[in-house]
């Protein structure tokens, strides 16, 4: 059972990459809680550590510089709008790896969107392999 319905590309391609990179950033936090809840009972507060260490603006940079080549033209470019769009990263982040990791969650949001579950979850795990 599918979670939402396909969006078409061409209604997906109207939208800011910031609404992209929303829907994309509770997308990846819930894909990382799952996979480190499943891997056994621990306390919240090692949970939660963890959850912070991969979801932090840092990582996800690090992440989509690492598998950027393996993209499509349209996946690169999508990371590129979200990359360049206009955004006020936390104190705590580093402006380029804010920025490189709104690009990120703008292409998992879209492939989200896009029903492409199987890219999301090969990225996603491809996330895993890099930590």
């Amino acid at each position: 059972m599918r979670m939402h319905e396909p969006w078409d590309e061409k209604d997906l391609n109207e939208y800011s990459p910031l609404v992209l990179a929303y829907i994309g950033d509770a997308v990846y936090e819930l894909l990382v809680r799952t996979q480190i809840v499943s891997a056994g009972k621990r306390r919240m507060k090692e949970i939660h550590h963890d959850t912070v260490e991969i979801v932090k603006a840092e990582h996800q940079a690090q992440i989509i510089r690492s598998v950027f080549e393996e993209l499509s033209e349209e996946e690169q470019d999508i990371v590129r709008r979200g990359r360049n769009t206009r955004s006020n990263p936390p104190k705590n982040a580093d402006r380029q790896d804010y920025r490189m990791s709104t690009g990120f969650e703008a292409l998992l949001g879209y492939l989200y969107l896009k029903g492409d579950e199987e890219r999301l979850l090969y990225l996603f795990n491809r996330t895993l392999e890099e930590e």
